[in-house]
């Protein structure tokens, strides 16, 4: 288990990210945050002790907009441009698994083919807006070629995606926070990351 990390700054094209990231050396789980929030969402940190309990670091992404103190989230152009430049300042020779919440998923989906990652985790991704099913954002979650876990609540208004041949999904007690049953939400990471280390993809 990782025991100290470094806070770095990366130069995007749209301003510095801020990353937080495990000291040492071998497989990597990089998240990011939603559109409003942070990395100490505590989902993202349920899943991050999880990573590290199997000897995964973890390196968490805050971007260049939340850096700069705005809440309200950039273009998503922007943000996956910001995120492709932070994993590859992060890029080692060790496999790469990405993911995030909400609006983080949705980057790491959109970005996973050009970050080279072996898998996705996506925690509450948001499938349409609340109340609007017909605006599916599903086609994000299904251009992803490599095995995605998806860990969502069974009442979260933006919905819930469906499996697929390559994508779990796990259902939890709660909303679109993910705080009602953060114990769930770690052993769905944690299974997940096992399986996926069995199967030689992290090692």
């Amino acid at each position: 288990m990782t025991s100290s990390s470094s806070v770095v700054e990366v130069a995007t094209a749209h301003g510095p990210a801020r990353v937080h990231v495990d000291d040492g050396a071998g497989a990597l789980l990089v998240l990011g945050h939603g559109a409003g929030g942070g990395v100490g969402a505590p989902d993202l940190v349920a899943v991050s002790n999880a990573a590290r309990e199997l000897a995964i670091r973890v390196a968490l992404v805050e971007q260049p907009y939340r850096v700069a103190g705005r809440r309200s989230p950039a273009p998503a152009k922007q943000l996956d441009a910001a995120w492709i430049s932070v994993v590859e300042y992060l890029r080692t020779d060790e496999p790469l698994v990405v993911g995030g919440r909400s609006a983080g998923a949705r980057v790491a989906c959109r970005t996973a083919a050009a970050t080279n990652a072996v898998g996705v985790l996506c925690l509450a991704f948001p499938l349409h807006p609340p109340g609007r099913p017909e605006k599916s954002r599903l086609d994000e979650l299904e251009a992803v070629s490599v095995p995605t876990l998806v860990i969502q609540g069974e009442h979260d208004p933006f919905g819930l995606p469906p499996p697929a041949k390559n994508r779990s999904v796990v259902r939890v007690a709660g909303d679109h926070g993910l705080k009602s049953d953060l114990e769930a939400v770690a052993a769905a990471a944690r299974d997940w990351l096992s399986r996926l280390a069995d199967r030689d993809v992290v090692q």
